[in-house]
């Protein structure tokens, strides 16, 4: 690997203009008050995960549609009092796998939501409403010519239902509400930020999904290759994608955040380019006055989609629990 995209002074200043339909909140709010008609039916069913520290449950709720939502809670075995939670969304083509992979933030005494990804996890089920559509292989370009029938307008809905459903649970304080996320899951996270307005912080790392203009045409790498390969097939649905993707983009939506943020990118990251990721950080919460003292990013000049690993865990671990004493 090495440096590809803009030099890092350059990412630093990087606030390119974002194309936004002019529809974009008013597609946003239907969206979500048409799954008002949906009980959240969030239940927890304590199940063995054979670790000493902590207690996990099985967790279902209705996201988008209704449809049936797979996660894990954990919780620190010793705990006094409502605990602040983080829930964090998953990169692409993974699910929600066993409960031991997910200790961290339940190490570190916190209650950790973890959602499994409809479609791309083994026990969360999509029911498409665009099968039939055409499509490149992957979930980028699922219902691409129609953002009602897009693949992310369901997985976005099932985001924010997820923060409902984790709040519902006795031991969490539902002020105190984090989501996180690696790559595509930091991509929902960003999602998420913008759609929920009282979050207490957001920590995307290598952030998916965002500024897709130049994400689409900077990488051919998978993701992203494959909504090139869908409009090099169907060169005549060009400014469709565009359009759709417009609705779903990580950094629009990131405008609308209003909570601190700590952002990671690898500036050798030929997945999720660096500059796509700049994008999104330096329009964070610029249509809410987020205070630049409320935002940081740390770059990774000698990495690529790993990001910052376990070293930016401890930062994440820091920095959370700074932010959660202030929020107090």
């Amino acid at each position: 690997m090495a440096h590809f995209d803009l030099p890092l002074d350059e990412l630093e200043r990087y606030c390119p203009a974002l194309p936004e339909p002019d529809d974009f909140e008013d597609f946003w709010r239907e969206t979500l008050a048409q799954q008002e008609e949906f009980a959240l039916d969030a239940a927890f069913e304590p199940v063995s995960n054979g670790l000493a520290t902590i207690d996990t449950y099985d967790v279902s709720f209705a996201g988008y549609g209704g449809h049936t939502v797979r996660g894990w809670f954990h919780l620190p075995v010793t705990r006094t009092g409502p605990l602040p939670v983080v829930v964090e969304y998953l990169g692409y083509g993974s699910g929600r796998g066993a409960p031991h992979q997910w200790r961290l933030w339940a190490d570190a005494g916190y209650a950790h939501f973890v959602m499994d990804t409809r479609g791309q996890g083994a026990e969360t089920p999509d029911p498409d409403p665009a099968t039939g559509d055409i499509a490149a292989p992957g979930f980028l370009t699922r219902g691409v010519l129609d953002p009602r029938r897009y693949y992310y307008r369901r997985l976005y809905t099932d985001a924010v239902r997820a923060v409902a459903a984790a709040r519902t649970h006795p031991d969490v304080d539902p002020a105190r509400t984090v989501v996180a996320g690696i790559s595509q899951g930091g991509g929902i996270a960003l999602a998420a930020a913008g759609l929920v307005p009282d979050l207490v912080a957001v920590m995307p790392d290598v952030p998916f999904l965002c500024h897709f203009p130049r994400a689409t045409t900077i990488t051919d790498k998978p993701p992203y290759v494959e909504v090139a390969s869908f409009v090099k097939r169907h060169r005549e649905h060009a400014a469709t994608v565009t359009r759709t993707m417009s609705y779903f983009d990580g950094a629009t939506l990131a405008r609308r955040a209003n909570a601190p943020t700590l952002f990671s990118a690898g500036l050798m990251d030929h997945i999720c380019p660096p500059s796509t990721v700049y994008a999104a950080f330096n329009h964070y919460g610029a249509e809410r006055n987020v205070d630049q003292a409320d935002k940081q990013i740390r770059a990774y000049p000698f990495n690529d989609h790993e990001g910052g690993g376990p070293d930016h865990e401890v930062v994440k671990l820091e920095w959370l629990a700074k932010q959660l004493e202030t929020s107090v």
